[in-house]
């Protein structure tokens, strides 16, 4: 960006397209509407996010806000056919894409646009979001820094759902449709979810084989909606293929179901949250590095002598220490067993 004024032309023209775009639809509520977090001048970093199957940017209202506060440029687009208003059923579905092609190039438009408020580029999403950004750090490693997964929806938890998702094409309700908090559609018809399946498997092989850009994969061990051993298999997959890939469980006692982002939806955690992804974000270390300030702090070291020792304090943000905290210390002592046999 050459100037400020360019800058704010660019922002100005954004906001209008939204607008002017959600205007015509018409938007189902306020809560669906894009969420524009801009700052009156280029930032370093810049956010881009992507909702969840059938909800809206809401998702992301308020860790969009923190970030914001943090100095961030954040974008939350709403996604093609969703958050229209309209009295839909299985009669009369809403109308969600079932070509994975829209979405694609909804995300491929969004990215242009990111690259032109900020200096580097951040992308995430939530459970199908996830899948979204995943695929677009594959396809575009080189104009994007690191990618935020929450939850991604790359396989299912039960295996008479995921057939249905993969055969059947019914009308399906969610059962938490009448959840206050639920702004999105109370349902859908499987083959606009299927595509995302199909697309979460096609990540996985790919993950496996090439990975340019780190990934942050965030889930709970509460959440029912997500195999859970296939996604501790792809996040170790992105370590292994991107040394400062992290990933990270909250355990069953904090409760965090499958949408995670907010308390209205469920996470009493959502500051927690917000806490471990800005840690990610601010921080530029390997998940090695990670795990070995975990077991010095483990010994009975405290994190800032630890980070000192390790000279990696200009590199690590505080607040990792909090993720550290609420770790399972397993995993910390697992990977530094596995570190010293492979050193035999």
């Amino acid at each position: 960006m050459s100037n400020i004024s360019d800058y704010s032309t660019t922002k100005a023209a954004i906001i209008q397209q939204v607008n002017s775009t959600e205007e015509t639809l018409p938007i189902r509520n306020d809560a669906c509407r894009s969420k524009i977090f801009l700052h009156p001048h280029p930032t370093s970093k810049i956010c881009l996010f992507f909702h969840g199957f059938t909800a809206g940017p809401y998702q992301y209202e308020p860790i969009g806000q923190k970030l914001f506060d943090a100095g961030y440029n954040v974008l939350v687009p709403l996604q093609p056919g969703h958050g229209v208003a309209g009295n839909w059923n299985g009669d009369n579905p809403p109308p969600l894409p079932t070509e994975r092609e829209i979405y694609q190039e909804f995300a491929l438009s969004w990215l242009k646009v990111a690259q032109s408020l900020g200096q580097q580029v951040i992308v995430g999403g939530l459970s199908t979001g996830g899948n979204l950004a995943a695929w677009l750090a594959l396809e575009h490693p080189q104009s994007i820094e690191k990618a935020l997964l929450f939850a991604p929806y790359i396989s299912g938890n039960n295996a008479i759902v995921n057939f249905i998702v993969e055969v059947l094409p019914i009308y399906y309700e969610w059962l938490n449709k009448e959840h206050p908090a639920n702004f999105g559609y109370e349902g859908f018809r499987i083959p606009a979810l299927r595509i995302f399946l199909d697309m979460g498997q096609e990540i996985i092989e790919r993950v496996k084989n090439n990975l340019a850009v780190p990934m942050f994969t965030i889930y709970s061990e509460n959440d029912q909606a997500i195999n859970h051993s296939e996604l501790q298999d792809f996040s170790k997959a992105t370590i292994e293929q991107q040394a400062k890939s992290w990933y990270h469980s909250f355990d069953k006692i904090f409760e965090i179901p499958h949408t995670m982002m907010t308390k209205a939806e469920g996470n009493q955690y959502q500051d927690l949250l917000s806490t471990v992804a800005k840690a990610y974000i601010e921080s530029d270390i390997t998940w090695a590095e990670v795990m070995e300030i975990g077991y010095q702090i483990l010994q009975g070291k405290t994190f800032d002598i630890v980070t000192q020792e390790l000279n990696l304090t200009e590199r690590v943000y505080p607040d990792l220490s909090v993720m550290l905290a609420v770790m399972d210390k397993k995993i910390i002592i697992d990977s530094f067993s596995l570190k010293n046999s492979a050193c035999y």
